[in-house]
């Protein structure tokens, strides 16, 4: 679709990932965030403006869920979705308020249509029943074969892959039954060989998301009611999913990974995590419309390069520098609507070919010496040019491989204390003794006393969210991996000197 401005009243159809169709109203705008609801509906074919009158808003009442409005707030940054078709307006019902103080993106309208729907028409009625009744269980003893732990009736998520409070058996066979004394157990992970984990998930479609890691060569959970997988391997060679699966990560999984899904993968969103110049997407897969690329410091353009059908590309630099390479690939695919770019610090104006279908480029994290060619490139283009986080040349060249460097962004002073505290630690490890005990506590003082820090930086300047907690977290853990600490003793540090 043609990016467009919406206003209150305007009217949206979603094409929706279980192949159907979806609708969606504008409600108001506050500066650069608007507000929109999804309507109950859903069809086979598009519809049309007159059958959209007098629909009544979505209400949630899947899973814990009260029948609170399907309403939220969007920022400009997020593009509207290319599965979305404006066509029309209509007046907007007295009971929906103008702004949400719920914030997500465009595509979470549509996904609430879906899991709505997979709720109403697909989960047994014995399921659901088991689900709220769990709300006032209270607490409940599993036992996958390895022993007694003891759950809240209404624990979400489970993790079984040795990391968390239940045991399974090394080996042999593992008692899924457990998982019948857990009805609202809707997110599961799991390492290793299959043991009867496909099976299990099948006779409890409850469960709709999956992390599975080390997984077998041959992956079948085509009669799963999964809707998200993760997916890591380097053993894997086949995976068979489900048609309602809607989103799937595949991490460090093999080149040759021939992948069975519904219509060629036409209605999954797909992201490649740990991605790098060679990755590709996998046989199987080449009707996919969106697509993420999420990993290193040089990418290619090329993983794409067969997906014919795709709209929308995400490419997020986890690493310096931030380089694109093979971007004349992305000028074959000539549905390709939107492109997000995330620290991309190795980009130039020039980097990305000229894309004729291109309707929305938001780059976060750039240059600040290439914005004004990047601007005048695309004025007049057709194309909506969204640009967050760009930083001077001469900071970069200090702070480029500052894990803190984008916290500048939320907070220019308290991110500048942030990379300085980083930086400092760095070159204390550096400079550590190599005798093991006065390593062992140099490395100690050096590590709390970033810590400590940071614990500063967030009673000063209240930058550390859930997204910045993570990036502190991780890296902490690779300091202390550079410092030769161990990760058990590094988590315990962690752990016990931490405010934030």
């Amino acid at each position: 679709m043609v990016d467009r401005v919406v206003r209150a009243g305007d009217v949206a159809v979603m094409r929706l990932s279980d192949g159907g169709f979806g609708a969606c109203q504008v409600t108001g705008a506050d500066g650069d965030v608007t507000s929109a609801y999804a309507l109950r509906w859903h069809s086979v074919d598009r519809p049309s403006l007159d059958e959209l009158r007098g629909v009544e808003p979505l209400r949630l009442d899947h899973h814990a869920h009260n029948g609170r409005l399907a309403h939220l707030s969007i920022g400009s940054w997020y593009a509207v979705p290319p599965g979305f078709a404006w066509i029309g307006s209509l007046p907007v019902p007295d009971d929906v308020p103008a702004l949400s103080d719920t914030y997500s993106n465009w595509q979470a309208l549509a996904d609430d249509v879906v899991r709505q729907r997979r709720w109403d028409r697909e989960l047994p009625g014995v399921v659901k029943s088991a689900y709220r009744a769990a709300a006032t269980r209270g607490q409940v003893d599993v036992d996958f074969g390895a022993g007694v732990a003891t759950f809240g009736a209404a624990t979400s998520r489970l993790d079984l892959n040795g990391e968390g409070s239940v045991r399974v058996p090394m080996s042999g066979p593992v008692r899924w039954s457990a998982l019948d004394q857990l009805p609202r157990c809707t997110t599961l992970s799991w390492v290793g060989p299959d043991r009867g984990l496909a099976r299990a998930l099948a006779d409890r479609p409850v469960v709709s998301s999956l992390t599975w890691r080390d997984a077998p060569p041959v992956v079948d959970l085509a009669g799963t009611g999964l809707q998200h997988l993760s997916l890591r391997g380097a053993d894997v060679r086949e995976v068979r999913l489900p048609r309602g699966l809607h989103g799937l990560e595949l991490a460090a999984v093999d080149p040759s990974l021939a992948v069975y899904a519904a219509d060629d993968g036409r209605w999954l969103h797909l992201t490649l995590a740990d991605a790098n110049a060679e990755t590709t997407v996998p046989a199987g897969l080449h009707g996919v419309q969106e697509v993420a690329l999420d990993g290193n410091g040089t990418m290619s353009a090329a993983a794409v390069r067969e997906v014919k059908e795709l709209e929308s590309l995400r490419i997020f630099w986890r690493k310096p520098p931030g380089r694109l390479i093979d971007a004349a690939a992305l000028a074959g695919l000539p549905r390709l609507a939107v492109l997000e770019l995330v620290d991309g610090y190795g980009l130039d104006a020039g980097t990305l070919p000229d894309l004729t279908s291109l309707t929305q480029l938001t780059i976060s994290g750039l240059r600040r010496s290439i914005v004004p060619a990047l601007k005048a490139r695309y004025r007049g283009a057709g194309v909506g040019l969204v640009i967050e986080g760009a930083k001077h040349d001469t900071w970069l060249v200090a702070n480029l491989n500052n894990p803190f460097r984008d916290w500048v962004d939320d907070d220019a002073r308290g991110g500048a204390a942030a990379c300085k505290a980083y930086a400092r630690a760095v070159r204390a490890i550096d400079k550590l003794p190599q005798d093991r005990d006065r390593r062992a506590d140099e490395a100690e003082a050096v590590m709390r006393t970033l810590v400590e820090a940071l614990n500063g930086i967030e009673q000063k300047y209240e930058i550390i969210d859930t997204l910045r907690r993570e990036e502190a977290c991780d890296a902490f853990m690779e300091l202390a991996a550079r410092a030769e600490v161990p990760s058990q003793l590094a988590d315990e540090w962690l752990d016990e000197w931490r405010d934030f």
